[in-house]
């Protein structure tokens, strides 16, 4: 991995990460042929070409100047400029990512949930599943995810810290699975599996819920701003609301261009 810059004042400092592929537990919902939840499955999958991430979150005084432009509403968090902007949905984080990219030039996206997985390394947690399960008490099933959630010491930290707070992964990306969870571009989806347990039956994907990523992989509703007000997380809920943005590499076509 290496730190890029993109030449233009409004662009955020880029780390990025050479293509590879690696093993990631799927996100979404997963369910047995019988509709009791299954695990998981596992894949081995592959980022196909360089991968150029923000290297912190998106901040207050970043998004503020989307605010000031009329692209984006503010955000219902506060705290310094320089701190991750929170108080933000899903639908806030597309709004700038369309602001940033007209006033840049450049295509910024959301990541998905595969491009953050890869990008965060060994700072990835998949979905709190759950370790015992009854099917005559569903209650059974959720009790045992928050107290598996509780042994991974998680605590309420619902104040955002300044940039680089929590330090970089291996890969030199800074503050992944804070206390600031990031909105990825991936749906929910949910999967009934074959009797074999490995392919799938049935597959909904609902995109009006989307996947975070932070201290561990959930779920929430595109208009939630505070992950505490609902959703669709299991476990405790996040503590703040943010993203940080992905930028698309040119084609050759568009760099030849733009070296005429």
């Amino acid at each position: 991995a290496r730190d890029i810059g993109t030449g233009h004042p409004l662009a955020p400092a880029l780390v990025t990460i050479q293509a590879g592929a690696f093993e990631h537990p799927l996100p979404g919902e997963f369910l047995h042929a019988a509709g009791r939840p299954a695990p998981a499955p596992r894949a081995l999958l592959e980022v196909a070409a360089p991968l150029e991430i923000m290297r912190y979150q998106v901040s207050f005084g970043e998004y503020g100047r989307c605010v000031a432009a009329g692209a984006c509403k503010a955000a219902d968090g506060r705290g310094d400029e320089a701190a991750p902007v929170t108080g933000v949905s899903h639908i806030d984080a597309k709004a700038y990512a369309r602001w940033l990219s007209n006033a840049t030039g450049e295509t910024w996206r959301l990541p998905t949930d595969l491009e953050w997985a890869f990008a965060a390394g060994e700072k990835f947690t998949p979905d709190i599943e759950p370790t015992e399960e009854d099917p005559a008490n569903p209650a059974q099933a959720w009790l045992s995810s928050y107290r598996r959630e509780a042994g991974l010491g998680r605590k309420a930290d619902p104040v955002p810290k300044v940039r680089g707070w929590f330090g970089e992964n291996a890969k030199g990306i800074a503050d992944m699975a804070g206390n600031v969870w990031e909105w990825t571009s991936s749906c929910y989806v949910r999967t009934t599996l074959a009797k074999d347990g490995k392919s799938t039956a049935t597959q909904v994907e609902n995109c009006g819920v989307h996947v975070v990523e932070g201290f561990h992989r959930t779920y929430m509703s595109n208009f939630i701003r505070d992950g505490k007000s609902g959703g669709c997380a299991v476990g405790l809920p996040p503590d703040n609301l943010g993203f940080r943005l992905v930028r698309e590499s040119p084609g050759l076509l568009d760099r030849l261009l733009a070296l005429l």
